[in-house]
């Protein structure tokens, strides 16, 4: 009778151990879902210094944007981003995956209309195209993300039509030269890496080793696959601008990003660094990005972020 006693009392306790462990563990969970939800709104901006520019030409500052993900109804991004424009950059660099909704693109461009006043470039990303679908979070750890099928058409046309009307340079699958401050930048861009879209367009003739005119080269991509780093690494690019990781979205403080959803490293899902290809190197800038899925709207550790690169005189 003992034995029976003392067994269903340690049965007892053992389950209210359970359940004070997954009282806790639900605690912890809706306090991190709760932290995710306040720091996607949490915008900064990231500053960064490149001593890239030939003798003579500078300072020259480009504003980076990128994954916007935008949705009707986000008002306090639609503040920070019309906000932008009291940099008065020299330059807005739009790297794609703009719209999250398909209702989106007028609150969009509302919020963007200030800084369509300055001189821009832009590609899409894979969500410019489609709508973002609900998938299971998991699966980023098993490798980049895979199309959806049924996938939900957004308008790009009118967005990209606006974009151009407005005076910012399409760079899909195209290359184009701008003078800028006195100084001519060569682009080369590529459509979504991520789509396997891209195609490579060359530097504006006359400008790779056949011309000593002051200028510089600055490749604009979407998502950061290393074949596309490795290109325009070794076809001489100057400067290499990116987005598509969210900085990894959900990181470890400490640690840093957990995925990239692309094939650079992880340590390489935001921020400035060197890229190296064939014993050339470049500078490449991946944005932790503006935004979130609609169907997972957190960060952790992640801030939302644009970046001002000021450019100087090497």
């Amino acid at each position: 009778m003992g034995d029976a006693t003392s067994l269903a009392s340690r049965a007892r306790s053992i389950g209210r151990g359970f359940a004070v462990t997954a009282a806790a563990g639900a605690a912890v969970g809706l306090a991190t879902a709760g932290y995710g939800l306040w720091e996607k709104n949490q915008f900064v901006l990231r500053e960064e210094a490149l001593p890239i520019l030939p003798a003579g030409f500078g300072p020259f500052r480009i504003l980076h944007l990128s994954d916007i993900h935008f949705v009707p109804g986000q008002d306090r991004k639609a503040q920070w981003l019309s906000s932008l424009a009291e940099l008065e950059p020299d330059l807005v660099v739009n790297t794609g995956d703009n719209l999250s909704h398909v209702k989106a693109i007028d609150p969009l461009l509302k919020a963007l209309a200030p800084l369509l006043e300055y001189p821009g470039v832009f590609v899409p990303g894979s969500n410019d195209y489609f709508a973002p679908a609900l998938k299971n979070p998991a699966s980023y750890f098993l490798g980049p993300s895979k199309a959806q099928t049924n996938r939900v058409e957004l308008d790009w046309p009118r967005l990209r039509s606006y974009f151009g009307m407005s005076g910012w340079v399409d760079l899909t699958n195209r290359n184009q030269s701008v003078v800028l401050n006195g100084l001519r930048f060569d682009f080369s861009g590529v459509d979504d890496p991520h789509l396997k879209l891209e195609r490579y367009a060359g530097w504006p003739r006359g400008t790779k080793g056949q011309d000593t005119t002051p200028h510089l080269r600055v490749a604009v991509i979407h998502a950061p696959y290393q074949r596309v780093l490795d290109h325009f690494t070794e076809d001489g690019a100057d400067l290499l601008l990116a987005g598509h990781t969210h900085g990894g979205q959900i990181c470890v403080p400490g640690y840093g990003a957990l995925v990239a959803n692309c094939d650079i490293p992880t340590w390489r899902a935001k921020g400035l660094n060197d890229w190296e290809s064939n014993g050339s190197t470049t500078p490449v800038n991946v944005s932790g990005g503006i935004g979130t899925s609609r169907f997972a709207p957190v960060r952790i550790a992640c801030r939302p972020e644009a970046v001002l690169l000021t450019l100087t005189a090497a």
